[in-house]
Order: C-alpha cells, then structure tokens, then sequence
C-alpha cells in the first residue's frame, strides 16, 4: 500500500466543517444519515467489476472505497482527498480492513491529471459536492469527466434538491450550520443535475433518494459518451 502525496490548494472544508470535528466524521455519519442504506444502494449502483478502474473523489476516510472493495470484484481502487489528515485516517482503516488502496492528496478538479492514464472507467463521490464552492463543484465534474474513458460512469450521492419545510429544516440545522450556506445552497436548490449536464455528461438519472435526520441524499447516475 502506497501513499503519494501531491501538494494540493490551501482551501477546503474539513470532514464534518471542522478539523476537531473530523475524528467523529464517521460516526457522525453513521449516526445521522441513513449510512448503510444510502452506501449500500451506491456500491449497487457502481456495480464493481474485474476490469473496473475506479476513482472516489473526495475519498475522506475511505468509507466507500473499503465498501467497494468487501465486493470483491477485483476492480482497481483508488482515491484523492485534499486533507492529508484524513487520508492518514483512511489509511488506517484499509490496513485494519485488509484492503490495499492508492489514495492521493489533491483536489477533485486534479484528478484528471493525478489519474489520466489510468484508464478510468467508473468515478464516484459521495458527500463532497455540497461543500466545496460553485466554482469548485463545476471545475471537480468538469475534470470528472475528462478522466473517464468513453462510456465511464460518474455515481453520486450528495446532498441533492430539499423537497418540503421538514427537509429544509433539517438541512439548515445540520448541514449548513457545519458547513455554511454559500456552498450548500445550490444543491439544497437543486443545482446538482444541471451541473453534471453542463460538464458534458449524459443520461443523468437520480436513482434514489434517502431523507435523513440531515436532510435528503440523492444518488445519481451520469454518463460520459
């Protein structure tokens, strides 16, 4: 198991909106959002196989790539967060899982340049989108999708569109008092599946949706053609 470390921009939200937060993040999530059912319906999305190459964007702690890999697929997984203190946590995990990932320090809008060569075929993200800025969440899809080969897949589940008062609520007390409003805001909104088509993606379909005592995670499913 390798660690490479790349340097990375100065800017990012920490795991749960604050490093002396970021120890909790998993349980927090376990906790508060629906974990298992959301993660296990994302795993089922990707559908893992022998020849996949699969990219998470935003890996944190490892929890998805771990997931994928009790699949036993024999795909290749690998990940990128900017948060060297989180990937030492990942790190962890995958050795105390008996897992091998490469996880390097970097931005979503780097992958295309980490990775390229690599022969992505699949991406994945889950809860990143919704707190990095605008201008951030375009530049990550943008380069999401000038890594995946031709036919990749890009799989999301995030923060999506809150539908009704209680959802809403539910978002404004947790989510966005962690994180802020300027950079939830559009997904709260909606904003996700239009930016996913603006980045050049195809056959955009939210697949599920889960309400959480934080609000709704959506999955979605993209193409690249």
């Amino acid at each position: 198991m390798t660690q490479d470390i790349l340097p990375a921009p100065a800017r990012f939200t920490p795991a749960a909106g604050c490093r002396w937060l970021t120890p909790l993040y998993d349980g927090l999530v376990m906790t508060l959002t629906r974990e298992k059912a959301w993660r296990d319906a994302l795993v089922a999305q990707v559908a893992p196989a022998r020849d996949d190459v699969i990219v998470d964007l935003g890996c944190g702690t490892g929890s998805m790539l771990i997931r994928l890999a009790a699949a036993d697929s024999g795909a290749s997984l690998m990940g990128v967060d900017p948060d060297p203190a989180i990937l030492r946590l990942a790190h962890r995990k995958a050795a105390a899982a008996g897992v091998s990932l490469q996880l390097l320090d970097g931005f979503g809008r780097d992958v295309a340049g980490l990775f390229g060569g690599w022969g992505v075929t699949k991406i994945l993200s889950s809860l990143v989108l919704h707190q990095v800025p605008l201008a951030e969440k375009r530049a990550t899809l943008a380069a999401a999708h000038d890594l995946l080969l031709p036919g990749g897949e890009l799989h999301i589940a995030d923060y999506g569109r809150q539908a009704g008062a209680v959802m809403r609520l539910l978002f404004r007390m947790t989510v966005q008092m962690v994180d802020g409003v300027a950079d939830t805001g559009p997904q709260a909104d909606g904003i996700l599946p239009d930016l996913i088509a603006e980045a050049g993606f195809t056959d955009i379909v939210e697949t599920r949706a889960f309400d959480t005592s934080t609000g709704t995670i959506r999955l979605y499913r993209a193409m690249r053609r």
